[in-house]
C-alpha cells in the first residue's frame, strides 16, 4: 500500500508540473450551492486576484531581461473598478523614474484626450503591455511581452472594464494576437474576452504626427457614445 501511495504522489506531481508548463495556474473549484452559504458567483470570484495581490506577485520581478535596466516596476494606476481602461506599450524615462504610467509628454497628451470625453484620469485605469522600461524606449520584444502579458490579463480581470482602448501598435497587436498595423486596426471594434476593444494611435505618435489627432478624436467620440449607453 505504501508503494502504491508513492506512485500516486509521483503521478500527481508529474501532472501538476505538466499543467504548470502549459500555463495553467489554477484548477476550477467545485461551485457551492446556496444551501452551503456561498452562491456560485461568489465562489467563482474567489479565483480572481485583486490588484494588490497582482502587484505583490510582481514585486522584484525578474521574469525577463528588462529588469536589468529598470528603476521601477510601473504597475498601473487609476480607478480599480473603471469602466474604461487605456493600455499602452511600456514605460518611458519619466514613467521609470516616477513609477507611474503616462506622466511624460505623451502622458500629458493622454490626460487631455481623457478630459476631452469629460473624464478625469482618476476615473479610468491606465496600464501598459510591459511594466518595465525597454532600454532607449525601444519597442518591447516578443519574449518581454510574453513574460508580462499574463499580469496585464490578471489586471483586466480584476478591474472588469467594459471598454479597452489599445494605444498604439504594440498594445493592439499584443491584445489581439495579430501582426496587423495600427493604421489598419484603429477605429475598428474588436471583442476581447467579452470586452469592447478599440485600437487607436499612441499619444507619442500624435506628438510626432499631429495630423493623427483627428482620427483619435473620432475614436474618443465612439468611446464616449459607449459610455453614455452604459449610464
Amino acid at each position: 500500500m505504501a508503494d502504491n501511495t508513492e506512485e500516486i504522489k509521483e503521478d500527481l506531481r508529474a501532472y501538476l508540473e505538466y499543467l504548470q508548463s502549459a500555463g495553467i495556474e489554477a484548477l476550477p473549484r467545485r461551485e457551492h450551492s446556496e444551501d452551503e452559504g456561498i452562491s456560485p458567483p461568489q465562489a467563482a470570484s474567489r479565483n480572481i486576484q485583486t490588484l494588490e495581490m497582482i502587484q505583490e506577485e510582481l514585486a522584484g520581478c525578474k521574469r525577463c531581461k528588462l529588469h536589468r535596466s529598470r528603476r521601477t516596476i510601473v504597475f498601473g494606476e487609476g480607478n480599480p473598478k473603471a469602466t474604461l481602461m487605456f493600455i499602452g506599450e511600456g514605460p518611458g524615462y519619466d514613467e521609470d523614474v516616477q513609477g507611474r504610467p503616462f506622466v511624460g509628454a505623451a502622458g500629458q497628451l493622454l490626460t487631455k484626450i481623457i478630459e476631452s470625453i469629460n473624464l478625469r484620469r482618476e476615473e479610468v485605469y491606465i496600464a501598459n503591455i510591459v511594466k518595465c522600461r525597454p532600454p532607449g524606449n525601444r519597442n518591447p520584444q516578443p519574449d518581454e511581452v510574453k513574460a508580462c502579458l499574463p499580469f496585464l490579463f490578471k489586471q483586466i480581470e480584476a478591474i472588469g472594464p467594459q471598454i479597452i482602448c489599445a494605444l498604439g501598435t504594440v498594445s493592439a497587436q499584443a491584445l489581439l494576437d495579430t501582426r496587423a498595423t495600427i493604421s489598419s486596426l484603429r477605429g475598428k471594434v474588436f471583442d476581447f474576452r467579452g470586452i469592447r476593444l478599440l485600437p487607436t494611435f499612441h499619444p507619442a505618435y500624435l506628438l510626432r504626427n499631429p495630423d493623427g489627432k483627428k482620427a483619435v478624436w473620432e475614436d474618443m467620440k465612439q468611446i464616449r457614445a459607449w459610455l453614455n449607453e452604459l449610464l
